[in-house]
């Protein structure tokens, strides 16, 4: 049971590597692009796409810090938006919003998002690193990798990226649209912004196509 524990510890400790960026350049590629997306979950703002191009070989001393957005507060997540965005040879956002959302569903979406970050690199890729995702409309060269955002530099740099993006974005929206909480919780369904749901009803920029949302609407 020992053993079965520490295993455990490692697992949750495992930090983002160059290992599939490192085997990519030695079979010729250069322009290795990872991509992460933040705001799948949210019940209300867009979702939001990034995709970060690292020079090879990356020898950045903050590149030791890089972990899933997630993973990482807020102060050290600013910082690294700092670092990636002044040292990554390029970067994409993409950024689709609720409207869309509801009308083509969430994993199409975030697929859009991915298209579009791709389509913003100064830098065309020759290759991808997605987390999770496959995306089909695109003939260049790609990997999706489970939980890609723990376990791949380029998709970590990514996440974040989307993630200060986005958060950005909801800091924003919580000035248009007071009471909810925005700026705190994002737009994510915790006790704080359900019970807001509640007392205010939706607001324009909720997604009336999540089931939280939805039934508020019926009840209109």
């Amino acid at each position: 049971m020992a053993l079965s524990r520490r295993k455990v510890s490692k697992t949750k400790s495992a930090k983002p590597t160059l290992n599939e960026e490192n085997g990519l350049s030695t079979q010729g590629y250069k322009f290795i692009a990872g991509i992460d997306e933040v705001g799948r979950g949210s019940l209300a703002g867009p979702v939001v796409a990034a995709a970060v191009i690292l020079p090879q070989p990356a020898n950045f001393p903050w590149l030791k810090s890089v972990r899933d957005s997630k993973e990482i507060s807020a102060a050290k997540r600013n910082i690294l938006f700092t670092n990636i965005n002044e040292q990554a040879l390029a970067i994409g956002v993409g950024i689709i919003d609720h409207h869309v959302i509801d009308s083509v569903g969430i994993l199409k979406a975030t697929m859009i998002a991915m298209y579009q970050a791709i389509e913003q690199l100064a830098q065309p890729p020759d290759f991808l690193l997605i987390d999770a995702l496959t995306l089909t409309r695109i003939h260049t060269p790609q990997k999706g990798i489970i939980k890609g955002d723990k376990l791949c530099i380029s998709i970590s740099c990514a996440s974040i990226i989307a993630k200060v993006t986005r958060d950005q974005i909801m800091q924003e929206l919580d000035q248009l649209h007071p009471g909810y909480g925005f700026a705190q919780h994002k737009g994510y369904g915790t006790k704080q912004h359900l019970a807001c749901l509640q007392q205010l009803g939706p607001s324009s920029i909720h997604r009336h196509s999540f089931a939280p949302v939805r039934e508020q609407c019926k009840l209109i």
